[in-house]
């Protein structure tokens, strides 16, 4: 018997496949406090210049902005903090060697809920030069002007 899975996205990083070129993705859940939790339920975050970093065998993902939750007291997160990632080993050597090799570095894709959970997809990614975005630029015209012909 499979067991469903209910995917809300929160946010995404729109600017992903312009500025990048996707290598890999891997899922990674996040260490989050529990008013952070709530306004991400209402949508409240961005991953605008959000970049995850590896430091003692740990990932870490800084950048990412969680507002604050409004009806949060004085126990309420910061908003710009540096949160842990939750992935295995293996996977974290795996990314290490990856984002060591020249022009490669590791950027979060989207935030979304899994079941109850809140995961983070990560994208290795590649720098796209001036010349591949006006090339991809022109290709999706020439698709639009195809479909709009038909």
């Amino acid at each position: 018997m499979k067991k469903e899975t209910n995917s809300n996205i929160i946010c995404q990083n729109k600017t992903l496949h312009y500025e990048y070129e996707v290598i890999e993705t891997y899922t990674a859940g996040i260490v989050l406090q529990g008013t952070e939790v709530k306004s991400l339920r209402l949508h409240n975050a961005s991953l605008i210049d959000a970049y995850c970093y590896i430091h003692d065998n740990e990932l870490y993902i800084k950048g990412l902005h969680i507002s604050k939750y409004e009806m949060g007291n004085i126990f309420n997160h910061d908003p710009d903090r540096v949160k842990k990632l939750l992935m295995t080993k293996k996977e974290i050597l795996k990314l290490s060697n990856r984002k060591s090799q020249d022009g490669y570095t590791i950027v979060p894709s989207k935030i979304m809920f899994i079941n109850q959970f809140v995961k983070v997809e990560l994208c290795v990614v590649k720098g796209k030069k001036l010349y591949d975005k006006r090339n991809d630029l022109k290709k999706s015209d020439q698709m639009r002007y195809i479909k709009k012909s038909i």
